[in-house]
């Protein structure tokens, strides 16, 4: 198996989202703009309720997926064509916005804390304009496997260890792991040659990836190759672990908005302001 490495490491960058809700942007920042077909990831995590409370009102969407992926807490979803469902820890919603959505994600508790990531993943250009659908992810639905010795994995998309991810359907292939090493636990996972893949470090301190350190709070962008090789440190590790098939397709993006062209993103304006979403 050809291994991956790091081929570029960042930070993430504090900012605010929605109505004032605090977060690290690690995708969708100076640094890092995207890992085709990703866009965004970002982590919220506070135990302070005025920098969640807010949450994300009603807002809209257009061509392209948004992936929340709850640790702790629970937010209420609905939108404007009468969906709603609960996000509670450890569940999943996986939202292919398509031609065009208006939602919101408020938290339920006012207190205690409120943890986890949203992803953005691209549409290619032939599906932007297909119908919304969600995928809500109750956590007894998501496949937890021991591929080795001291590591646990969360399955939430993709195959691994034998084990399919609830999450199905995705242009992309996308293959998302939630990974837990204890403290000199080594795994291998395999991933297809054809993916763009990164590797984030948010609980515990460092993993070792390809053999090199990756701290707490780093993303690491990975090369070409069949698979990658990690190891925990001395106190161990909780990671994201994600790779999708890339578009290789222009990207235009405006706010909630992300087409080819500017053409497309003007019409997108135009559709929601004439409330056609």
């Amino acid at each position: 198996m050809t291994e991956r490495r790091i081929l570029r490491r960042v930070r993430g960058m504090p900012t605010a989202d929605g109505a004032g809700v605090k977060l690290t942007r690690l995708i969708g920042q100076p640094l890092l703009d995207h890992v085709d077909p990703f866009l965004m990831l970002d982590e919220f995590r506070s135990d302070r309720a005025d920098d969640y409370i807010a949450g994300f009102p009603e807002h809209p969407h257009r061509g392209f997926e948004t992936v929340t992926y709850m640790l702790a807490g629970h937010m209420r979803h609905a939108d404007n064509h009468g969906n709603h469902g609960d996000l509670v820890a450890g569940s999943v919603q996986w939202m292919t916005a398509g031609r065009g959505i208006l939602h919101s994600e408020m938290p339920v508790q006012e207190n205690g804390l409120m943890w986890g990531f949203q992803l953005w993943v691209n549409l290619p250009a032939r599906d932007k304009m297909t119908a919304p659908r969600y995928q809500d992810i109750g956590p007894e639905r998501i496949p937890t496997v021991h591929p080795a010795a001291g590591v646990t994995a969360r399955v939430i998309a993709g195959t691994f260890a034998g084990a399919t991810g609830p999450v199905d359907g995705i242009s992309t292939a996308p293959i998302y792991l939630d990974l837990a090493l204890e403290p000199g636990a080594q795994v291998e996972v395999p991933l297809p040659a054809t993916h763009r893949a990164f590797a984030y470090v948010f609980d515990g301190e460092a993993v070792e990836v390809a053999g090199e350190p990756l701290a707490r709070g780093e993303l690491a962008v990975l090369g070409n190759g069949e698979g990658v090789q990690l190891a925990g440190s001395k106190a161990g590790a909780r990671l994201l672990l994600v790779a999708g098939r890339p578009l290789n397709e222009t990207i235009t993006r405006y706010g909630p908005f992300v087409m080819n062209t500017p053409e497309e993103i003007r019409t997108a304006v135009a559709d929601y302001q004439a409330g056609r979403f």
